[in-house]
């Protein structure tokens, strides 16, 4: 029986290059990375990223959730609290968080899972309005790229995601966001097979790179993803916001980076921390020097330079 094996993970016993486990990219350290040139002198360049998804309210057998986020009932009956919390996300808690993304000036960027883009055209219209970017965030919330999905089934899900954000922005999306950021060892080459350009899956890094030689990969930065860090490490909602300035204000010091905040509308758009995200926003636009942009323009920028 031959057992398969990805294509970028090398055999166990194979010489690998220091420090990998892989080959999708050369081993690089921070005192090697490239200082990123950005448009008018500016020492970072800033977007902010909402999650936009739909959970399925009875998963399939099959589906593949994120476990630490779905509810005790999970999969074997009704899933009414995790599905209510995408609902109120996407009705309630993203037009607090346009709200202030309008007032600030900031043009999101979009990951839309083709559930939601079909489930909730007025918002996709709202965000539109908003010239918003978007990627291609898979399809369910519920359901994410795993390795138990066999290269046709993974290329299939990559395709009716993208088909379906183009149906309903009029853009063929550019980005892709995996569900959970999640990937096989396959997805980048599928990826660039797909016709992206970048993708936001892999949080190894404070700077872009290439992954596979052609595809841009922009750090999500989950250390100050709103759920990442306050709904699955607990740190309270002050310190997170603190957090997230003194991110900003490391890295803007640093210079030639790139600073992205992800928000998912149905947990910051909640009422009692929707103040922070205004308060942390404005704190970081204290400083000068910033390119407020979006993922599709950085990873322009990025390639043009790699």
């Amino acid at each position: 029986m031959v057992e398969f094996m990805p294509a970028n993970i090398p055999p166990v016993g194979e010489t690998r290059a220091p420090g990998m486990d892989h080959a999708h990219y050369p081993f690089r350290k921070l005192p090697d990375a490239p200082s990123f040139q950005w448009p008018n002198g500016a020492r970072i360049a800033v977007t902010v990223t909402l999650m936009v998804d739909h959970w399925e309210l009875a998963p399939d057998a099959d589906s593949l959730p994120d476990p630490r986020i779905v509810s005790p009932l999970g999969k074997f009956h009704p899933d009414w609290l995790t599905w209510s919390q995408r609902a109120y996300g996407n009705r309630v808690g993203i037009f607090r968080i346009l709200e202030v993304l309008d007032r600030c000036g900031v043009t999101p960027s979009v990951a839309l899972g083709s559930a939601a883009a079909k489930m909730c055209p007025d918002l996709v219209d709202e965000l539109i309005r908003r010239n918003a970017c978007f990627m291609a965030h898979g399809d369910f919330a519920s359901r994410r790229i795993t390795s138990k999905m066999t290269a046709a089934e993974e290329q299939a899900f990559i395709a009716a995601s993208r088909d379906a954000v183009a149906t309903a922005t009029g853009t063929v999306p550019r980005g892709w966001c995996g569900q959970d950021f999640n990937e096989s060892a396959d997805t980048p080459a599928h990826l660039i097979a797909a016709g992206f350009a970048y993708t936001t899956d892999w949080a190894n890094d404070d700077r872009p790179y290439l992954l596979d030689g052609n595809l841009v990969a922009l750090p999500p930065q989950p250390e100050w993803n709103d759920v990442e860090a306050m709904r699955l490490r607990g740190v309270r909602i002050p310190d997170w916001a603190d957090n997230v300035v003194e991110a900003f204000a490391g890295l803007h010091d640093e210079g030639g980076g790139t600073f992205n905040l992800t928000l998912h509308p149905w947990y910051a758009g909640q009422p009692h921390r929707i103040r922070y995200v205004r308060e942390a926003l404005l704190r970081i636009m204290g400083k000068s020097d910033i390119w407020w942009t979006t993922t599709d323009a950085i990873a322009l920028h990025v390639r043009a330079q790699l």
